[in-house]
């Protein structure tokens, strides 16, 4: 394998999540508390895109900070009843690449209960650490913490990573500290956001068997 560890953003590059549990989550609870403020769901890619979650509540929807924390936990409780499929192929990259002795490590904006259970769900094993939103704020994406920590934990040197996210603050930590960087754009729905991507990264993959080629050197 050319990689120890994979460090993999979650939603929309292991599970597809915007379109079937994100953006349905959003609207509904804005449809109870903020009936007079919508978003359709390419502005709601391209605004995540710009500005992250959080950027998005408050700059396009104008929501204070206590409302988006309140957007956070009605999507906690959403997912628990919503669960977004993952990408075919992952299964298998991730069970191969761990019985060759991979270490699978996720770096996200979602929530650590609902990680760990699509993991446990769709794949039958936790990953070997979980950077979720529950971080501090300081730590969270576009922060490198979560390279930093893996590197020191698993003595690895920053070749030896593979960091994969669909997100320019998954690109932003990886060069942050010379870590290897792969687009997931399999997800990708808005040409805006694939050519941004591409221009700003030298890996743009369009498939989950296009990942599996890097990883394993196929």
């Amino acid at each position: 394998m050319h990689y120890r560890c994979l460090v993999l953003d979650h939603d929309d590059t292991v599970v597809r999540s915007a379109e079937t549990v994100n953006y349905p989550a959003l609207v509904e609870k804005l449809r109870r508390d903020h009936p007079d403020r919508s978003i359709t769901f390419r502005e709601f890619m391209l605004e995540v895109f710009d500005r992250t979650f959080s950027g998005m509540c408050q700059d396009f929807l104008h929501l204070t900070p206590e409302e988006t924390q309140e957007q956070f936990e009605f999507w906690k409780v959403y997912v628990r009843t919503h669960i977004p499929p993952a990408y075919e192929g992952m299964d298998a990259l991730l069970h191969d690449f761990r019985a060759q002795g991979g270490l699978v490590c996720v770096s996200s904006h979602s929530g650590l209960e609902n990680i760990t259970r699509d993991y446990q769900r769709d794949f039958g094993f936790t990953p070997d650490r979980i950077y979720s939103f529950e971080l501090p704020p300081e730590q969270r994406k576009p922060s490198p913490f979560a390279l930093e920590d893996i590197m020191r934990r698993y003595s690895l040197r920053p070749q030896e990573l593979l960091m994969v996210d669909d997100m320019r603050t998954g690109l932003d930590m990886a060069r942050a500290v010379g870590v290897p960087f792969a687009c997931a754009g399999w997800s990708h729905t808005e040409p805006e956001i694939a050519d941004s991507m591409r221009q700003n990264c030298s890996c743009y993959l369009r498939s989950v068997d296009a990942l599996r080629a890097l990883v394993f050197g196929d």
